[in-house]
């Protein structure tokens, strides 16, 4: 492994991960890279898991969903402990799914997904918010694919990962709430011109009628956009 290449390749990383537009694009480039630079790795996909229910994310196979769902109806699989993180680290490499080991680790898990064409497997744990468990989660085909060099690539690719996925988060949080406020700026504005309201006013009556329906502030405020009247 030229970890010099590899660092090189992980800076360029760093930034195209930034670049991305949205939170979707960013997890799309993250489980390609993860095919494109982990040695080994010829599928990938993010789990999220909430509670006990799980989705695949940015799948750059179907067998990433397979593998995933198969774990869901056993209830049991190292993808699951990654992302509730009851492995150590959050991390865990499996260079052989047939080895007894693994077999008496999952015993429901391990055969199927043998036959399902896993070989190997590799996952690392990227965030926990709020009950949410999310996991970079790593397929190979041949046995013996996934190498301690192969770990330590997937590790660094997952930790620029978390923190890209962090960032992408957080600016769709604040998109989400500057167009909020602009859709309810432009709903109080309606409000105050049509039917002669204050500033004042006008939100509360916006607010009065989100109670009222049991809606948030945001869909009133669209309807009101929408239509010119709370309606």
């Amino acid at each position: 492994m030229d970890w010099r290449q590899y660092g090189e390749q992980m800076a360029s990383l760093a930034r195209d991960l930034l670049a991305q537009e949205s939170v979707d694009d960013t997890l799309d480039r993250v489980t390609s890279s993860a095919t494109e630079l982990v040695e080994g790795c010829d599928i990938a996909g993010i789990l999220l898991l909430r509670g006990e229910e799980g989705r695949t994310l940015a799948p750059t196979d179907p067998l990433a969903t397979e593998c995933d769902r198969l774990q869901q109806d056993v209830g049991q699989g190292p993808c699951f402990d990654a992302a509730r993180g009851s492995v150590p680290g959050g991390v865990y490499r499996i260079a052989d799914l047939t080895d007894e080991r693994q077999r008496a680790r999952w015993p429901l898990f391990t055969p199927r997904a043998h036959d399902l064409g896993v070989a190997g497997m590799m996952g690392f744990l990227l965030f926990t918010e709020d009950g949410d468990f999310g996991a970079l989660n790593m397929y190979s085909r041949t046995v013996g694919a996934f190498t301690e060099a192969s770990q330590t690539a997937a590790w660094l690719l997952a930790s620029h990962a978390a923190v890209a996925l962090a960032g992408a988060h957080n600016r769709a949080q604040l998109e989400q709430a500057v167009a909020t406020r602009h859709v309810i700026g432009e709903a109080m504005g309606i409000l105050m011109v049509g039917s002669r309201l204050t500033e004042s006013e006008a939100f509360d009556a916006l607010r009065r009628r989100s109670q009222e329906k049991n809606v948030k502030l945001r869909a009133v405020a669209e309807h009101v956009c929408r239509t010119g009247a709370l309606g």
